[in-house]
């Protein structure tokens, strides 16, 4: 079966070669028993590799589930996958088979595969190395004979680091890695995915598709679509039922599109999906001021030191300073303050541009001061405040609890 052959069975709709050699990798192994990763931003569709997977082996006549990790509770995860015996825990009124021994010779699916806590961990690598498993609260070790296929959002290479998954695990699920295209890598699909979404749409409600006007499709284009194709189709369905006029301009486009998406920072090589993503973009946004007022303080230094008249009354104030004795003053510029410390030996024309005091940076302090800033710019209306930051309003609010401000 060829890529197009499989795009048109699976209803893939793309021609992005990213697109393309991700279907063409799961072609390729699907006829195998080999485990494979399947990696990619949440809404990138990454959930119709495993059925590809599933329906192109020899296994395709066996059964297939796919599990979602995240969705169940750590204390019953081990029961869910490997079953219990009566009386293992309170309310094991009666044994149960678990996943892995009902779907024995097909294919399951773990999805979030990142979510499942470590020992759990411990008990799908046996199984993974060597089709054995026992039930919860049993000693009888029970073989299976299953395919796995797992999917996350989240980089596994980080969590490794932090101790939150298993590197050996890992290794062992990553036989076969296939990675899912951001919309963002596939700009030249989004039209294609637009109109197919907009016809499903004007079929299922009766009504005229919507179509973009060229500027309105400039727009789709060029947005980086952090919800990837699960946002896409959702903002074609409110077009399509909230809009009586169906010609949509880039004005009419732009309402149902996230502005504090638009000018939230790219952090290509973070772990997509991460919990504490908002917090780095918070982090990022004062560095960035942090860099700009440095560059600020540095062209009138080099500005004073480059005019002879100015370098010579800052010479001149700096010998009053040193001969009052004073502890410590500064001279304004702008809205920029030089301060300079007496020295004995400090003489103003040792001074290079090049030559900085070393301060201590405090992140945490820095990080409060940014937020009590954005809040009394905006009036403490914490909305407003939340969108300067580029975070959300309930991150905005666990960070005014942290830092007490009030």
């Amino acid at each position: 079966m060829t890529v197009q052959e499989i795009k048109q069975r699976f209803g893939i709709i793309g021609n992005s070669s990213h697109l393309d050699h991700a279907i063409n990798t799961a072609r390729q192994v699907a006829p195998t028993d080999l485990t494979v990763l399947i990696t990619g931003e949440s809404g990138t569709g990454k959930e119709v590799f495993p059925q590809i997977l599933h329906q192109l082996s020899s296994r395709k006549h066996g059964s297939f589930i796919a599990v979602n990790c995240g969705a169940i509770p750590e204390g019953t995860i081990d029961s869910e996958l490997f079953g219990h015996e009566k009386g293992a825990f309170t309310g094991a009124l009666e044994a149960r088979k678990g996943y892995f021994e009902v779907v024995n010779g097909g294919t399951i699916f773990l999805d979030e595969v990142a979510e499942l806590p470590l020992l759990t961990q411990v008990r799908l690598l046996r199984v993974l190395e060597s089709g054995e498993f026992m039930r919860v609260g049993s000693s009888k070790v029970q073989k299976t004979n299953v395919r796995v296929v797992a999917a996350t959002n989240v980089n596994l290479s980080h969590a490794i680091s932090r101790g939150r998954f298993r590197e050996d695990l890992f290794y062992r699920l990553n036989t076969v890695p296939i990675h899912v295209p951001a919309l963002r890598e596939r700009k030249e699909d989004i039209p294609l995915l637009f109109r197919k979404f907009a016809s499903d749409f004007a079929e299922r409600y009766r009504m005229t598709d919507v179509r973009l006007l060229p500027d309105a499709l400039q727009a789709l284009v060029t947005y980086r679509w952090p919800g990837n194709v699960r946002q896409l189709k959702n903002v074609t369905e409110q077009l399509s039922i909230l809009e009586q006029k169906k010609e949509i301009d880039s004005e009419t486009l732009l309402k149902y599109i996230p502005a504090e998406s638009q000018s939230m920072p790219v952090l290509m090589s973070e772990v997509a999906g991460d919990k504490d993503l908002n917090e780095r973009e918070l982090l990022y946004k004062v560095l960035f001021e942090m860099r700009k007022e440095l560059t600020d303080v540095k062209k009138v230094v080099f500005g004073i030191l480059s005019d002879p008249d100015r370098a010579e009354a800052l010479s001149h104030a700096g010998d009053q300073l040193i001969k009052s004795g004073e502890p410590t003053t500064g001279i304004s510029q702008g809205n920029t303050h030089i301060t300079f410390k007496p020295s004995d030996t400090m003489h103003t024309d040792d001074i290079t541009p090049h030559q900085e005091e070393e301060d201590v940076l405090n992140l945490t302090e820095l990080e409060r001061l940014t937020i009590e800033k954005a809040l009394k710019k905006h009036n403490g209306v914490r909305k407003n405040a939340a969108r300067e930051l580029g975070i959300s309003e309930r991150t905005l609010y666990r960070k005014m609890v942290e830092y007490k401000i009030h």
